[in-house]
C-alpha cells in the first residue's frame, strides 16, 4: 500500500515514487529520445463511419486484428535486459516461449482479455496464475543481469508495452485518436498493469505523463547480442513448425516490423521504409473497411473464446496458463 512518502503537496499520491530502482529519476528526467524514436508513425484519418461513435475505449479495440501486433510487443517487452533474460532463462518451460510458444500466445492474449473484459474476481483468479509462475522467474548467479518477476517497475514496463500496441492497433484501424480521445482510451485501459502487481498509484495518470514515462524508459532499451539473436528468431517465427511458418512468414514478418518503433528496429538491425509504412497503412485501411461487413461474433470471436476459455478452466479448477 502507498504511504505517506507517496503524497504530493496537495495529498495526493505521487507515482513517480514508485520508482525506485530502474527509474530512479522519473519525477525530474527529461527523455533524451522523442515519441518519434519510440513510437510507430501512424497518419490514418479518422474513418467517418467512427467519428460519430462514443469516445473510444480499450474494451471496443479487442478485435481479431489488435492481436497483429503481437510478437512485435514481445520484442519491445524483452527489450529491458531484465525481462528479456527472464524470459531467455525461464525455468518455467511449461511456458518457454521457444518450446511452447502456441501455449505463451494464448497465456499472453488471455492475459490481455481478462485485464479488459474480466471481473475483478476473474481478474484476481487470473493474477494469481500468473503469480504461480512468475515465482520461479528470478536471476541466479549466472545471469548477467538480476531480476524478479514479482519486481513492480517490471510489470509496469510490459503493461506499458501491452498498452502501446493495442493503441497503435486501435488507431491503425480506427485513425488517429484526438488528445481528448486519447486519454479517454488511455483510462479505460489501467487495468492492464493493476491486474497484476502494479497499484493503481504507479500507473501514469494522464495519457500525457504516459508520453513521458515510456520514452524514459524506452532509455533502458539495450539488446545485446543474445537478446537479438533470439528476437530475431522471434520476429521470424523459427520456434513454430516449417508447415505452419512458411506459408504465412513474410506477411507475419511484416507485420511485426511495422509494429516495432524506429529504435527497435535499429537495435535488431531491421530494414523499414517510408513504402514499407505506407503499405502497413495501406493494410489496415483495408482490414477496416472488411470490418465493417464482418459480425462482431467474428470481429470479437477471439476474445470472448478466451473468457470463456478461463471461465471454464475456473469452473473445473483447472490450471490457467
Amino acid at each position: 500500500m502507498p504511504t505517506a512518502a507517496h503524497r504530493d503537496q496537495d495529498g495526493d499520491y505521487d507515482w513517480t515514487k514508485y520508482h525506485t530502482k530502474y527509474l530512479t529519476d522519473l519525477d525530474v528526467a527529461v527523455p533524451e529520445v522523442t515519441t518519434a524514436q519510440t513510437r510507430i508513425k501512424i497518419s490514418t484519418r479518422k474513418r467517418r463511419a467512427t467519428s460519430v461513435r462514443k469516445p473510444p475505449v480499450v474494451q471496443e479495440a479487442l478485435d481479431f486484428w489488435s492481436f497483429a501486433g503481437a510478437a512485435a510487443n514481445v520484442v519491445m517487452q524483452l527489450g529491458w535486459p531484465e525481462v528479456g533474460y527472464g524470459v531467455m532463462e525461464s525455468k518455467v518451460e511449461t511456458g518457454a516461449l521457444t518450446k511452447h510458444p502456441w501455449k505463451r500466445a494464448r497465456t499472453t492474449t488471455q492475459y490481455l482479455a481478462v485485464a479488459i473484459l474480466g471481473s475483478p474476481e476473474e481478474q484476481e483468479a487470473f493474477r494469481e496464475a500468473v503469480n504461480s509462475a512468475h515465482r520461479h522467474v528470478r536471476s541466479d548467479p549466472r545471469s548477467p543481469v538480476k531480476y524478479n518477476a514479482f519486481n513492480r517497475e517490471l510489470q509496469l514496463w510490459v503493461a506499458a508495452c501491452l498498452y502501446v500496441g493495442i493503441e497503435d492497433s486501435h488507431q491503425l484501424l480506427s485513425g488517429v485518436m484526438t488528445e481528448e480521445e486519447a486519454e479517454t482510451f488511455y483510462q479505460s485501459a489501467k487495468t492492464l498493469g493493476t491486474s497484476l502487481q502494479v497499484p493503481n498509484e504507479m500507473w501514469p495518470p494522464t495519457r500525457v505523463e504516459f508520453d513521458r514515462y515510456w520514452n524514459y524508459a524506452c532509455q533502458r532499451v539495450v539488446i545485446d547480442d543474445t537478446t537479438c539473436d533470439f528476437l530475431n528468431d522471434l520476429v521470424d517465427l523459427k520456434m513454430i513448425s516449417p508447415l505452419i511458418r512458411l506459408p504465412f512468414v513474410n506477411l507475419l514478418r511484416f507485420l511485426t516490423i511495422g509494429f516495432l518503433p524506429p529504435m527497435f528496429r535499429a537495435q535488431l538491425g531491421l530494414e523499414w521504409t517510408e513504402d514499407d509504412r505506407r503499405r502497413f497503412e495501406h493494410l489496415f485501411t483495408f482490414v477496416s473497411i472488411v470490418n465493417k461487413f464482418l459480425p462482431k461474433s467474428i470481429r470479437f470471436g477471439g476474445s470472448r473464446w478466451l473468457m470463456r476459455d478461463l471461465r471454464r478452466r475456473m469452473k473445473h479448477d483447472k490450471d490457467m496458463i
